[in-house]
C-alpha cells in the first residue's frame, strides 16, 4: 500500500509523515523531492525548470520507481509529497491506482492563515517559495484535486496519524513516548527537512 500526504507546504506532511512510520512496522519513506535534486543537480542550468515537478522526467521517474517499490516490497509506503497540478496527480497518483497500486490519497488541508502560522513556526520569514504557493495549493485542493481532505487546522499532529491511520485501515502501534520526547522528535525532523 502506499500512503500519499498531499497538502500545502506548511501542512504537516513530512511530521505526519515519520510519525507514520515510526509507528508502522514494516513500512519505508519514500521522498519523490530527491528526483528534483537529482535533476537540478545533472541538468545544466540552462533546462532546469523553476518547479522540478515540471519536467516530465520527474514524474515518470517517480512513477516507476513507486510501481517498481510497491510491487517489490511487502511494507507501506509513505510517500509526503505535495502535487497541486491535476495533470501531475494523473501521471503519478491516478496512473498508480489505474494500474491497481493499492494507494490512499490524503490532502492534509489548512487554511491559509494556519499553513503560515505553521510556517513562520519553521522559521521561514519574509517572502519564501512555500509561502507563495499556499493560494495555489488552496485554490487546486477546493477545485481540481479535492479527494479525501483531513482538515488540520486546530488539530494536534497525533490526531492527525490516526485519523490516516483509521481511514487506510491500518493500526498503528502505541505511542510510549512523553510529550517531551515526541517534541525533540518532530523537531529533529523539522530541521532535518527544512529546505
Amino acid at each position: 500500500m502506499i500512503i500519499w500526504l498531499n497538502g500545502a507546504f506548511g501542512s504537516g506532511k513530512t511530521t505526519c509523515a515519520f510519525e507514520l512510520n515510526r509507528r508502522l512496522p514494516n513500512s519505508f519513506i519514500y521522498d519523490p523531492e530527491n528526483i528534483g535534486y537529482f535533476i537540478r543537480k545533472n541538468t545544466p542550468k540552462e533546462t532546469q525548470r523553476s518547479d522540478f515537478q515540471n519536467h516530465e522526467q520527474w514524474r515518470f521517474f517517480n512513477y516507476e520507481m513507486l510501481k517498481y517499490i510497491s510491487h517489490e516490497y511487502a511494507g507501506t509506503l509513505i510517500v509526503p509529497m505535495t502535487i497541486n497540478n491535476r495533470q501531475y496527480y494523473e501521471e503519478i497518483i491516478q496512473r498508480l491506482m489505474d494500474d491497481g497500486v493499492v494507494l490512499k490519497h490524503f490532502i492534509l488541508y489548512a487554511d491559509k492563515e494556519t499553513i503560515l502560522k505553521r510556517l513562520n513556526m519553521r522559521l521561514e520569514r519574509g517572502d519564501t517559495w512555500a509561502k507563495s504557493q499556499i493560494d495555489r495549493c488552496i485554490e487546486a485542493f477546493n477545485n481540481d484535486i479535492t479527494e479525501e481532505k483531513i482538515i488540520t487546522d486546530n488539530r494536534s499532529i497525533d490526531y492527525i496519524v490516526e485519523e490516516i491511520a483509521n481511514r487506510s485501515g491500518i493500526n498503528l502501534l502505541p505511542d510510549k513516548r512523553i510529550y517531551l520526547k515526541k517534541l525533540i522528535d518532530r523537531a529533529v525532523i523539522l530541521i532535518k527537512h527544512i529546505r
